[in-house]
């Protein structure tokens, strides 16, 4: 199945990238900035013109994850696509997050439970979900957890940058969710895909994200002891934040997709490491090569 990948640059769609070139698949990576369309029209021919079986929409989740702001012009291309992707008669694959709930539940959400997240973010989630549902029958929506990687904008590089530049985090235990690292959800879009292809049509919401819950801080302090090999920092850098918050628990119910694709959770830590030593090798190569060039 030949795959059009929207938002390559992202961190799921680089990911993807790497994950298909590694196994020879067929697909084609459209940058975010080549998606910029101002008509159904110009979204159309790209889809027609690409020949793909089907496309991945990877924009909106990795905006969510890295704090990019939305706008209505970005919902409307997701009705495009989905419009374009039924009038070729090919699944559409939208990405979306757990941001799509508030986290008040303090139980793992379900796929039926109702999006109650009060955020801008969460509405215009909602709202591009409801568009793949309404302009492409052939569709999966997959809610991710918070996606982590050693490129793209995301947790990871996030913190990475701030700790290396010496700055003191503050932050809290009482936000939690279920990270996934980067070659998990690639795990996840590439089991579903491969099963499509074999004929399958579960169309319809899926949520997937690591078995393990963790929070702001713990999070920040795995990233430390990681970079730690790397760089000279401080466990000062991680503070836990002073004023308590409202307690936040984005965790997914991921029994659908595991009855339906036997897609299994995996943890999320065993990542960490080989993610931060990429980082830190990427920032002192790209150092290097500035220093050469002045």
């Amino acid at each position: 199945m030949r795959v059009l990948i929207i938002g390559v640059d992202t961190p799921i769609g680089r990911g993807l990238k790497e994950f298909f070139t590694a196994r020879e698949r067929q697909f084609v990576g459209l940058l975010k900035a080549d998606c910029r369309w101002k008509s159904e029209r110009q979204a159309k021919k790209v889809l027609r013109r690409s020949a793909c079986d089907m496309a991945i929409d990877c924009r909106l989740q990795s905006a969510a994850d890295g704090g990019i702001k939305v706008h209505e012009i970005d919902i409307d291309r997701t009705r495009w696509l989905a419009s374009a992707s039924r009038g070729l008669k090919a699944p559409f694959m939208h990405l979306s997050c757990a941001r799509v709930f508030s986290g008040s539940a303090q139980r793992p959400y379900r796929e039926a439970d109702h999006p109650d997240g009060h955020s801008t973010i969460a509405e215009f989630l909602v709202e591009a979900e409801q568009e793949v549902r309404d302009n492409c029958e052939e569709h999966v929506i997959l809610r991710l957890g918070p996606v982590f990687a050693p490129y793209g904008i995301n947790v990871t590089t996030h913190f990475l940058r701030q700790l290396d530049e010496g700055a003191v985090l503050s932050l809290s235990r009482e936000y939690q969710g279920c990270p996934i690292p980067v070659e998990d959800a690639t795990r996840v879009i590439s089991g579903i895909i491969d099963q499509l292809s074999c004929g399958m049509q579960p169309w319809g919401v899926y949520h997937y994200c690591s078995p393990d819950v963790t929070n702001c801080f713990e999070f920040a302090e795995v990233l430390l002891a990681a970079a730690s090999q790397y760089r000279g920092l401080d466990s000062g850098q991680i503070q836990e934040l002073s004023e308590p918050e409202q307690p936040c628990l984005r965790e997914l119910d991921c029994n659908h997709i595991r009855n339906t694709f036997a897609i299994k959770q995996q943890p999320w830590r065993a990542n960490v490491a080989a993610h931060v030593g990429e980082y830190f090798a990427t920032k002192d190569s790209e150092e290097q090569t500035l220093g050469k060039g002045n």
